[in-house]
């Protein structure tokens, strides 16, 4: 027979059971999109601002490969081009493991981080923005046809961060796909030929995701109905001074705490994207108002 003590500690013990059964549960709800389950093609590329956005990306690029590292994703660099002076130019990498897609759609967009500057000798307040690209890798399961003429390949020698074949041969590989304008870089690789088949794998998820960003909106317009904020829109401020402060104006999500956000803690706000997508309902805010 048990005493008082374990009876209450029996109780804990399913009470804790229910609640992580519950939040499993809940979270395979909220992943059970198409191509959820899919590794996540992952870009990023800084805006106006020269070194101040330069920065800002790099500090983005350390995120989410604490994001991966958390959550025991694994993290691959596709393409690296570093910025002359600080930060990147341009990263293209890709985060592998179950769900990996269901996760990080949410954070395609535009991402703004409000700071001193640490290259204003003067330490004003800079604005930045990095845009963000996310796309499932889902070569295998799609057919898109790419015309030979409608396809740009340059190669050259591969710079950054890469291993030890770097800078020794052309083996860098840049496709860029003239009807839409889509460019894809690859470097990682160890052979050209490498290079060439990531890169045309990359392009063919990019202009599949374009097709269903397109339809998406098509039906959207047909309804009446406000398109999501897409390319080019603002999706979540990290803010730095004069207080401390990341808020994501798409489900009014905040943190406090945004050095822990910058070190990968990133799971609330994709969850508070996952709830709010699964009811259809965002918030409409473009965070003018944050400053």
């Amino acid at each position: 027979m048990l005493n008082e003590d374990s009876y209450y500690e029996n109780c804990d013990d399913t009470v804790n059971k229910l609640d992580y059964s519950l939040k499993h549960f809940e979270t395979e709800q909220l992943l059970n999109d198409e191509f959820d389950n899919e590794n996540a093609i992952m870009e990023l590329h800084p805006g106006a601002g020269g070194t101040e956005s330069q920065d800002w990306g790099l500090m983005l690029f350390r995120m989410y490969k604490r994001f991966a590292e958390r959550n025991n994703f694994k993290f691959d660099i596709i393409n690296y081009e570093e910025a002359l002076d600080a930060g990147i130019k341009s990263v293209t990498f890709e985060i592998s493991g179950k769900n990996a897609y269901g996760y990080l759609k949410s954070e395609n967009g535009v991402h703004r981080l409000v700071r001193i500057s640490p290259f204003d000798s003067n330490a004003r307040r800079h604005t930045s923005f990095v845009a963000c690209t996310v796309t499932p890798d889902v070569n295998e399961d799609i057919n898109i046809e790419i015309k030979d003429e409608d396809l740009r390949i340059d190669t050259y020698r591969s710079s950054g961060a890469g291993g030890q074949h770097i800078n020794k041969t052309d083996s860098a590989v840049r496709l860029t796909h003239l009807p839409t304008e889509i460019v894809v870089c690859c470097q990682n690789q160890r052979s050209q030929i490498q290079n060439r088949e990531k890169a045309m794998q990359i392009l063919k998820a990019r202009l599949y995701q374009k097709e269903l960003n397109e339809l998406a909106l098509k039906k959207k317009e047909a309804a009446g109905e406000l398109s999501e904020n897409g390319w080019g829109s603002q999706i979540r401020s990290y803010i730095l001074h004069p207080y401390s402060m990341v808020k994501d104006h798409r489900t009014s999500f905040v943190s406090n705490q945004p050095q822990e956000v910058l070190d990968g803690d990133l799971m609330d706000f994709m969850m508070a994207y996952l709830q709010c997508l699964k009811k259809g309902s965002f918030v409409l805010d473009d965070g003018d108002d944050d400053e």
